[in-house]
């Protein structure tokens, strides 16, 4: 007991000495049951946990500074960079009255400007992330997936560019471009954005455009997103146009969205993501995630029901 005892006070003080140099502990657990239609499964045990490391300063001229690293991301993907696979994803900046400098793990300047359409989404599977959901960023990861952005705020505008490299040099950087502003109509602000990037991928140029607006009415969000994406020869490239909807009363969370891809050669990509949630407090919440999702004329169903907590 003793031993115990001594363990636990020296792990309280330890945090607080943390929390005393800027260093924050958070995350996320999900638990439940989902089923996504693949073949030869049945209804399976949902888990997950995400935890984040942030970290922050200032220095004496009031230059403020920072980090995160999130240990839900491990591994070779794009968005453990090459040079940061043991961090799990780190992101890293460094922000004045000049603006703000981002690297690491982070948008690029078109997924910046722009917002998807899960407004109050939320569910355990992702369910609502469907074949005809955009994430809305990009050429992100086309290289090594470490990117450099820089942005401002100019009261109700927005501004930035960024820059991921080929770390090998055989293709040229990919170049980005994003701006937002919030336009006033009789009290209600409609939220703008337009981004660009382009650059090279395999020897082809490549390049995208996506422009989005959405604003909120009270208890209801909603919004739109374009995105076009030409590969430079045809056959991947493709438009997108989505949809979403939200709405908060209480303690209940509804989310809807439809989205579509017309691809080169004429194939289509859609789906329909609904979600549900039910606050119970405390940082609790009950979630029900569908999703429809048709794939060059292929079918598929998935849905989820959980728990999420969040710390």
């Amino acid at each position: 007991m003793k031993t115990i005892l001594f363990a636990s006070t020296a792990l309280v003080a330890f945090a607080g000495a943390a929390a005393a140099q800027g260093v924050a502990l958070s995350g996320n657990a999900e638990m439940g049951i989902y089923d996504n239609d693949t073949a030869g499964m049945d209804t399976r045990f949902f888990t997950d946990i995400d935890v984040t490391f942030t970290m922050s300063g200032e220095t004496d001229n009031g230059l403020t500074f920072g980090a995160s690293v999130d240990l839900d991301e491990g591994g070779s993907g794009a968005a453990a960079v090459a040079n940061n696979d043991d961090d799990g994803g780190a992101t890293i900046f460094l922000s004045g009255s000049f603006g703000t400098i981002t690297m690491g793990d982070t948008d690029g300047a078109l997924d910046w400007a722009t917002a998807e359409v899960g407004f109050n989404a939320g569910a355990i599977n992702d369910d609502f992330e469907t074949a005809g959901w955009n994430g809305v960023n990009g050429l992100d990861g086309k290289h090594d997936g470490q990117i450099l952005r820089y942005d401002n705020t100019f009261g109700a505008f927005g501004v930035a560019v960024s820059a991921e490299i080929d770390d090998t040099g055989a293709d040229d950087a990919i170049l980005g471009v994003g701006v937002r502003y919030g336009a006033d109509f009789g009290g209600t602000t409609i939220n703008f954005g337009l981004g660009y990037q382009s650059g090279e991928d395999a020897g082809v140029d490549i390049e995208a455009i996506a422009v989005s607006a959405n604003a909120n009415f009270g208890a209801v969000t909603a919004g739109v997103v374009y995105e076009e994406f030409d590969d430079g020869v045809g056959g991947a490239g493709y438009d997108h146009v989505g949809v979403g909807v939200g709405y908060t009363t209480g303690a209940i969370s509804l989310h809807a969205n439809y989205g579509v891809f017309d691809r080169d050669g004429g194939t289509e990509d859609k789906g329909l993501g609904l979600s549900a949630g039910y606050d119970l407090g405390g940082g609790a919440s009950v979630q029900l995630g569908y999703g429809s999702s048709d794939t060059a004329g292929v079918d598929t169903d998935s849905w989820s029901l959980g728990v999420r907590m969040n710390f």
